[in-house]
Protein backbone atom coordinates (compact mmCIF):
# COMPACT_ATOMS: atom_id res chain seq x y z
CA UNK A 1 0.00 0.00 0.00
CA UNK A 2 2.96 2.59 -0.73
CA UNK A 3 0.77 4.44 -2.91
CA UNK A 4 -1.31 5.27 0.44
CA UNK A 5 1.45 7.01 1.64
CA UNK A 6 2.31 8.84 -1.92
CA UNK A 7 -1.37 9.94 -1.40
CA UNK A 8 -0.73 11.77 1.97
CA UNK A 9 2.56 13.07 0.31
CA UNK A 10 0.58 14.80 -2.83
CA UNK A 11 -1.72 16.08 -0.76
CA UNK A 12 1.13 17.86 1.54
CA UNK A 13 2.88 19.42 -1.57
CA UNK A 14 -0.40 20.92 -2.85
CA UNK A 15 -1.14 22.34 0.65
CA UNK A 16 -0.23 25.43 2.66
CA UNK A 17 -2.60 26.66 5.88
CA UNK A 18 -4.11 29.29 3.75
CA UNK A 19 -5.02 27.11 0.84
CA UNK A 20 -4.78 23.56 2.05
CA UNK A 21 -6.24 20.93 -0.63
CA UNK A 22 -8.14 18.71 2.03
CA UNK A 23 -10.46 21.43 2.85
CA UNK A 24 -13.15 21.56 0.46
CA UNK A 25 -15.73 23.84 2.56
CA UNK A 26 -13.04 26.46 2.58
CA UNK A 27 -12.50 26.38 -1.10
CA UNK A 28 -15.46 27.10 -1.61
CA UNK A 29 -16.28 29.73 0.72
CA UNK A 30 -13.94 32.12 -0.77
CA UNK A 31 -13.09 33.18 2.93
CA UNK A 32 -9.88 33.50 4.50
CA UNK A 33 -8.85 30.66 6.23
CA UNK A 34 -9.51 30.20 10.06
CA UNK A 35 -8.65 27.46 13.08
CA UNK A 36 -10.98 24.94 12.11
CA UNK A 37 -11.99 21.21 12.74
CA UNK A 38 -11.37 20.17 9.20
CA UNK A 39 -7.60 21.06 9.05
CA UNK A 40 -7.75 19.57 12.90
CA UNK A 41 -8.59 16.30 11.41
CA UNK A 42 -6.00 15.98 8.77
CA UNK A 43 -3.10 17.44 11.00
CA UNK A 44 -4.22 14.92 13.62
CA UNK A 45 -3.63 11.76 10.60
CA UNK A 46 -0.37 13.54 9.76
CA UNK A 47 0.82 13.30 13.20
CA UNK A 48 -0.76 9.37 13.95
CA UNK A 49 1.47 8.78 10.82
CA UNK A 50 4.57 10.01 11.54
CA UNK A 51 3.80 7.87 14.84
CA UNK A 52 3.33 4.83 13.13
CA UNK A 53 5.83 5.54 10.22
CA UNK A 54 9.08 8.04 12.50
CA UNK A 55 9.29 10.13 9.59
CA UNK A 56 10.27 13.24 10.76
CA UNK A 57 8.53 15.36 7.50
CA UNK A 58 5.32 14.43 8.77
CA UNK A 59 6.09 16.08 11.81
CA UNK A 60 7.65 18.99 10.53
CA UNK A 61 4.67 19.08 7.92
CA UNK A 62 2.11 20.02 10.97
CA UNK A 63 4.21 21.79 13.44
CA UNK A 64 4.57 24.20 10.53
CA UNK A 65 1.01 24.33 9.71
CA UNK A 66 -0.19 24.60 13.21
CA UNK A 67 2.09 27.74 13.67
CA UNK A 68 0.37 29.43 10.99
CA UNK A 69 -2.57 29.62 13.45
CA UNK A 70 -0.98 29.65 17.11
CA UNK A 71 1.36 32.54 17.67
CA UNK A 72 4.77 32.65 20.06
CA UNK A 73 2.37 32.99 22.99
CA UNK A 74 -0.14 30.58 22.31
CA UNK A 75 -2.66 32.94 21.63
CA UNK A 76 -5.32 31.86 18.32
CA UNK A 77 -5.76 34.89 16.45
CA UNK A 78 -8.43 33.48 14.03
CA UNK A 79 -10.47 31.56 17.02
CA UNK A 80 -13.38 32.94 18.80
CA UNK A 81 -14.35 30.89 21.74
CA UNK A 82 -17.27 32.86 22.61
CA UNK A 83 -19.25 31.14 19.63
CA UNK A 84 -19.06 28.02 21.58
CA UNK A 85 -18.14 25.88 19.05
CA UNK A 86 -17.68 22.13 19.76
CA UNK A 87 -15.91 21.96 16.22
CA UNK A 88 -13.56 24.67 17.28
CA UNK A 89 -12.13 22.57 19.81
CA UNK A 90 -10.89 19.22 17.47
CA UNK A 91 -8.10 20.99 16.17
CA UNK A 92 -6.62 21.19 19.81
CA UNK A 93 -5.86 17.26 19.96
CA UNK A 94 -3.02 18.05 17.95
CA UNK A 95 -1.29 20.45 20.65
CA UNK A 96 -0.54 17.97 23.05
CA UNK A 97 2.10 15.59 20.26
CA UNK A 98 3.71 19.22 19.13
CA UNK A 99 3.75 20.47 23.05
CA UNK A 100 5.73 16.95 24.08
CA UNK A 101 8.30 16.75 21.08
CA UNK A 102 9.08 20.53 21.69
CA UNK A 103 8.52 21.21 25.00
CA UNK A 104 7.27 24.85 23.49
CA UNK A 105 5.09 26.38 26.19
CA UNK A 106 2.76 27.99 23.43
CA UNK A 107 1.60 24.74 22.77
CA UNK A 108 0.15 24.57 26.40
CA UNK A 109 -1.15 28.15 26.50
CA UNK A 110 -3.01 27.55 23.03
CA UNK A 111 -4.54 24.08 24.77
CA UNK A 112 -5.44 25.97 27.82
CA UNK A 113 -7.18 28.62 26.17
CA UNK A 114 -8.86 26.06 23.94
CA UNK A 115 -9.57 23.97 27.27
CA UNK A 116 -11.43 27.48 28.94
CA UNK A 117 -13.94 27.06 26.43
CA UNK A 118 -15.74 24.69 28.02
CA UNK A 119 -15.58 26.13 31.25
CA UNK A 120 -18.38 28.03 30.23
CA UNK A 121 -19.97 26.33 26.97
CA UNK A 122 -23.61 26.15 27.41
CA UNK A 123 -25.16 22.83 28.15
CA UNK A 124 -29.01 20.53 28.27
CA UNK A 125 -30.37 20.12 31.69
CA UNK A 126 -28.66 16.30 31.67
CA UNK A 127 -25.28 18.28 31.09
CA UNK A 128 -23.93 17.75 27.45
CA UNK A 129 -22.99 20.86 25.65
CA UNK A 130 -24.84 22.42 23.17
CA UNK A 131 -23.07 21.86 19.69
CA UNK A 132 -22.59 25.40 18.98
CA UNK A 133 -24.30 28.70 20.44
CA UNK A 134 -25.84 28.89 17.48
CA UNK A 135 -27.51 25.61 18.03
CA UNK A 136 -29.22 26.45 21.51
CA UNK A 137 -30.36 23.22 23.04
CA UNK A 138 -29.10 20.89 20.57
CA UNK A 139 -26.75 17.57 20.74
CA UNK A 140 -25.13 16.74 17.87
CA UNK A 141 -23.04 12.90 17.65
CA UNK A 142 -19.91 15.24 16.41
CA UNK A 143 -19.40 16.89 19.56
CA UNK A 144 -18.44 14.09 20.94
CA UNK A 145 -15.67 13.45 18.65
CA UNK A 146 -14.54 17.26 18.74
CA UNK A 147 -14.82 18.11 22.48
CA UNK A 148 -13.94 14.57 24.67
CA UNK A 149 -11.18 12.85 23.53
CA UNK A 150 -9.35 16.49 23.99
CA UNK A 151 -11.00 17.29 27.57
CA UNK A 152 -9.79 13.99 28.80
CA UNK A 153 -6.09 14.59 27.38
CA UNK A 154 -5.87 18.13 28.40
CA UNK A 155 -6.75 16.76 31.68
CA UNK A 156 -4.05 13.57 31.92
CA UNK A 157 -1.38 15.85 30.45
CA UNK A 158 -1.94 19.63 32.12
CA UNK A 159 -3.90 18.86 35.49
CA UNK A 160 -2.82 16.94 38.81
CA UNK A 161 -5.88 14.45 38.78
CA UNK A 162 -8.11 13.79 36.06
CA UNK A 163 -11.43 13.76 36.46
CA UNK A 164 -13.18 12.29 33.33
CA UNK A 165 -17.04 11.62 35.10
CA UNK A 166 -18.70 14.51 32.89
CA UNK A 167 -17.13 12.89 29.99
CA UNK A 168 -18.47 9.73 30.87
CA UNK A 169 -21.63 11.05 32.15
CA UNK A 170 -21.93 12.63 28.28
CA UNK A 171 -21.42 9.44 26.98
CA UNK A 172 -23.87 8.02 28.70
CA UNK A 173 -26.46 10.56 27.71
CA UNK A 174 -26.23 10.09 24.51
CA UNK A 175 -26.07 6.62 24.81
CA UNK A 176 -30.05 6.77 26.52
CA UNK A 177 -30.97 9.87 24.89
CA UNK A 178 -29.80 9.19 21.34
CA UNK A 179 -29.64 5.49 20.87
CA UNK A 180 -32.37 3.33 18.92
CA UNK A 181 -32.98 0.67 21.17
CA UNK A 182 -33.98 -1.48 17.89
CA UNK A 183 -31.00 -0.88 15.60
CA UNK A 184 -28.42 0.16 18.19
CA UNK A 185 -27.93 2.67 15.66
CA UNK A 186 -27.37 6.47 16.77
CA UNK A 187 -29.66 9.56 15.26
CA UNK A 188 -27.99 12.28 14.20
CA UNK A 189 -29.22 14.71 16.42
CA UNK A 190 -31.18 15.41 19.33
CA UNK A 191 -32.71 18.92 20.87
CA UNK A 192 -33.96 18.97 23.85
CA UNK A 193 -36.22 21.73 23.45
CA UNK A 194 -38.46 19.63 20.54
CA UNK A 195 -38.51 22.89 18.84
CA UNK A 196 -36.33 22.71 15.70
CA UNK A 197 -38.28 21.77 12.75
CA UNK A 198 -36.31 18.61 12.27
CA UNK A 199 -36.75 17.47 15.87
CA UNK A 200 -39.46 14.66 16.74
CA UNK A 201 -41.79 16.63 18.87
CA UNK A 202 -41.85 13.58 21.25
CA UNK A 203 -37.99 12.30 21.19
CA UNK A 204 -36.50 15.36 20.35
CA UNK A 205 -34.59 13.28 18.07
CA UNK A 206 -33.30 13.93 14.28
CA UNK A 207 -35.47 11.77 11.67
CA UNK A 208 -32.47 9.49 10.38
CA UNK A 209 -29.09 7.70 10.53
CA UNK A 210 -26.39 9.56 8.87
CA UNK A 211 -23.20 7.29 8.86
CA UNK A 212 -20.30 9.81 8.92
CA UNK A 213 -22.25 11.32 12.60
CA UNK A 214 -22.23 7.32 13.53
CA UNK A 215 -18.35 7.47 12.82
CA UNK A 216 -17.51 10.78 14.66
CA UNK A 217 -19.27 9.07 17.51
CA UNK A 218 -17.78 5.38 17.40
CA UNK A 219 -14.45 7.85 17.08
CA UNK A 220 -14.90 9.46 20.18
CA UNK A 221 -15.96 6.16 21.98
CA UNK A 222 -12.49 4.63 20.72
CA UNK A 223 -10.04 7.83 21.21
CA UNK A 224 -11.61 8.88 24.37
CA UNK A 225 -10.75 4.88 25.92
CA UNK A 226 -7.43 5.52 24.30
CA UNK A 227 -6.71 8.20 27.10
CA UNK A 228 -9.18 6.90 29.99
CA UNK A 229 -8.88 2.98 29.83
CA UNK A 230 -11.37 0.46 30.12
CA UNK A 231 -12.26 0.84 33.47
CA UNK A 232 -15.72 2.18 33.05
CA UNK A 233 -18.60 1.56 30.78
CA UNK A 234 -17.43 3.03 27.10
CA UNK A 235 -15.75 -0.10 26.15
CA UNK A 236 -19.27 -1.85 26.39
CA UNK A 237 -21.07 1.03 24.55
CA UNK A 238 -18.66 0.96 21.82
CA UNK A 239 -18.90 -2.93 21.16
CA UNK A 240 -22.27 -2.81 21.50
CA UNK A 241 -22.24 0.42 18.52
CA UNK A 242 -19.49 -2.00 16.58
CA UNK A 243 -22.16 -5.08 16.33
CA UNK A 244 -24.93 -2.84 15.30
CA UNK A 245 -22.84 -1.17 12.42
CA UNK A 246 -21.78 -4.10 10.99
CA UNK A 247 -25.33 -5.99 10.60
CA UNK A 248 -25.93 -3.15 8.31
CA UNK A 249 -22.89 -3.14 5.95
CA UNK A 250 -23.00 -3.88 2.99
CA UNK A 251 -22.44 -7.21 1.96
CA UNK A 252 -20.87 -6.84 -1.37
CA UNK A 253 -18.77 -4.13 -0.99
CA UNK A 254 -18.38 -4.06 2.44
CA UNK A 255 -18.77 -0.29 2.98
CA UNK A 256 -21.46 1.62 4.15
CA UNK A 257 -24.63 3.57 3.14
CA UNK A 258 -24.72 7.17 3.49
CA UNK A 259 -28.37 6.97 5.46
CA UNK A 260 -26.85 3.75 7.48
CA UNK A 261 -29.80 1.51 7.33
CA UNK A 262 -31.05 2.02 3.96
CA UNK A 263 -29.05 -0.17 2.38
CA UNK A 264 -29.89 -0.10 -2.07
CA UNK A 265 -32.18 2.27 -1.38
CA UNK A 266 -32.54 4.81 -4.01
CA UNK A 267 -29.81 7.47 -4.79
CA UNK A 268 -28.41 6.45 -1.46
CA UNK A 269 -24.40 5.94 -2.07
CA UNK A 270 -21.68 4.15 -0.49
CA UNK A 271 -19.67 6.91 1.35
CA UNK A 272 -16.48 7.45 1.80
CA UNK A 273 -15.98 9.13 5.22
CA UNK A 274 -18.40 7.25 7.49
CA UNK A 275 -17.05 3.89 5.95
CA UNK A 276 -13.34 5.04 6.97
CA UNK A 277 -14.22 6.10 10.21
CA UNK A 278 -16.11 3.04 10.81
CA UNK A 279 -12.58 1.20 9.33
CA UNK A 280 -10.39 2.95 11.90
CA UNK A 281 -12.58 2.21 15.07
CA UNK A 282 -12.78 -1.45 14.46
CA UNK A 283 -9.02 -1.66 14.17
CA UNK A 284 -8.03 0.63 16.92
CA UNK A 285 -10.42 -1.14 19.49
CA UNK A 286 -8.82 -4.46 18.77
CA UNK A 287 -5.71 -2.78 19.47
CA UNK A 288 -7.15 -1.12 22.68
CA UNK A 289 -8.19 -4.73 23.49
CA UNK A 290 -12.04 -3.82 24.01
CA UNK A 291 -12.91 -6.62 21.01
CA UNK A 292 -10.81 -9.69 19.81
CA UNK A 293 -9.35 -10.07 17.03
CA UNK A 294 -12.44 -10.42 14.33
CA UNK A 295 -13.29 -6.70 15.00
CA UNK A 296 -9.76 -6.25 13.43
CA UNK A 297 -10.26 -8.04 10.46
CA UNK A 298 -13.58 -6.87 9.62
CA UNK A 299 -11.97 -3.24 9.59
CA UNK A 300 -8.79 -4.31 7.49
CA UNK A 301 -11.33 -5.60 4.75
CA UNK A 302 -13.47 -2.49 4.92
CA UNK A 303 -10.26 -0.62 4.58
CA UNK A 304 -8.89 -2.43 1.34
CA UNK A 305 -12.59 -2.04 0.24
CA UNK A 306 -12.05 1.62 0.39
CA UNK A 307 -8.67 1.52 -0.93
CA UNK A 308 -9.63 -0.66 -4.32
CA UNK A 309 -12.91 1.02 -4.68
CA UNK A 310 -12.32 4.75 -3.95
CA UNK A 311 -8.98 5.75 -3.93
CA UNK A 312 -8.32 6.20 -7.56
CA UNK A 313 -5.41 7.90 -9.43
CA UNK A 314 -6.81 10.18 -12.25
CA UNK A 315 -4.48 11.86 -14.64
CA UNK A 316 -1.61 12.42 -11.91
CA UNK A 317 -3.37 13.00 -9.38
CA UNK A 318 -4.82 11.00 -6.21
CA UNK A 319 -8.25 11.28 -5.81
CA UNK A 320 -9.66 9.74 -2.51
CA UNK A 321 -13.68 9.84 -4.29
CA UNK A 322 -17.45 10.31 -2.83
CA UNK A 323 -16.94 11.76 0.52
CA UNK A 324 -20.10 13.90 1.83
CA UNK A 325 -19.23 17.47 1.90
CA UNK A 326 -20.90 17.98 4.68
CA UNK A 327 -24.14 17.42 6.23
CA UNK A 328 -26.20 19.47 9.58
CA UNK A 329 -29.38 19.90 10.65
CA UNK A 330 -31.04 23.85 10.61
CA UNK A 331 -28.80 26.04 11.11
CA UNK A 332 -26.97 27.27 7.59
CA UNK A 333 -28.45 25.94 4.32
CA UNK A 334 -27.30 22.86 2.73
CA UNK A 335 -24.55 23.13 -0.23
CA UNK A 336 -26.98 20.96 -2.61
CA UNK A 337 -30.33 21.43 -4.15
CA UNK A 338 -32.35 21.17 -0.70
CA UNK A 339 -31.23 24.19 1.46
CA UNK A 340 -33.66 23.08 4.13
CA UNK A 341 -31.54 20.89 6.20
CA UNK A 342 -34.55 19.27 7.98
CA UNK A 343 -32.75 15.41 8.20
CA UNK A 344 -34.58 13.43 5.74
CA UNK A 345 -33.15 10.99 4.07
CA UNK A 346 -33.83 13.37 1.04
CA UNK A 347 -31.63 15.92 2.56
CA UNK A 348 -28.70 13.66 3.10
CA UNK A 349 -28.74 12.58 -0.57
CA UNK A 350 -28.66 15.89 -1.82
CA UNK A 351 -25.52 16.99 -0.51
CA UNK A 352 -22.77 17.18 -2.77
CA UNK A 353 -19.91 14.15 -2.48
CA UNK A 354 -16.69 15.42 -3.06
CA UNK A 355 -13.09 14.41 -3.48
CA UNK A 356 -10.36 14.70 -1.09
CA UNK A 357 -11.90 16.47 1.44
CA UNK A 358 -10.27 15.59 4.87
CA UNK A 359 -13.87 14.18 6.66
CA UNK A 360 -12.90 11.31 4.23
CA UNK A 361 -8.84 11.40 3.97
CA UNK A 362 -8.65 11.96 7.94
CA UNK A 363 -10.31 8.93 9.43
CA UNK A 364 -9.14 6.74 5.72
CA UNK A 365 -4.97 7.64 7.35
CA UNK A 366 -6.00 7.07 11.27
CA UNK A 367 -7.07 3.43 9.60
CA UNK A 368 -4.00 3.08 7.59
CA UNK A 369 -1.77 4.27 10.70
CA UNK A 370 -3.33 1.46 12.51
CA UNK A 371 -2.74 -0.85 9.65
CA UNK A 372 1.06 0.29 10.32
CA UNK A 373 1.41 0.53 14.13
CA UNK A 374 0.12 -3.22 13.68
CA UNK A 375 3.45 -4.45 11.63
CA UNK A 376 5.68 -2.79 13.65
CA UNK A 377 4.19 -4.49 16.84
CA UNK A 378 4.49 -8.07 15.19
CA UNK A 379 8.13 -6.94 13.52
Amino acid sequence: MDHVLSFVDYLMAHSTPDAPAWNVEHKLSGKPTRWNYVDGCMIKAILDLYKATNNFAYFDFAKQYVDFFVDQDGNIPTYNPEEYNCDHINMGKVLFDLYAQTNDVKYKNAATLLYGQLAHQPRISSGNYWHKLIYPNQVWLDGLYMVQPFACAYQHQFTEHADVRDTLKQFQNVYELLRDPVTGLYYHGYDESREMFWADKTTGLSKNFWTRSIGWFAMALVDTIDIIGTDNKLPQILTELLDALLKVQDPDSKMFYQVTNMLGKEDNYLETSGTCAIAYTLMKANRLEVVPEMYYMRGKEIFDAVVHDKLVLNEHEFVLKDICLVAGLGGMPGKGSMKRRDGTYEYYLSEPRVDNDAKGVAPFLFGYAEILRRKQDRG
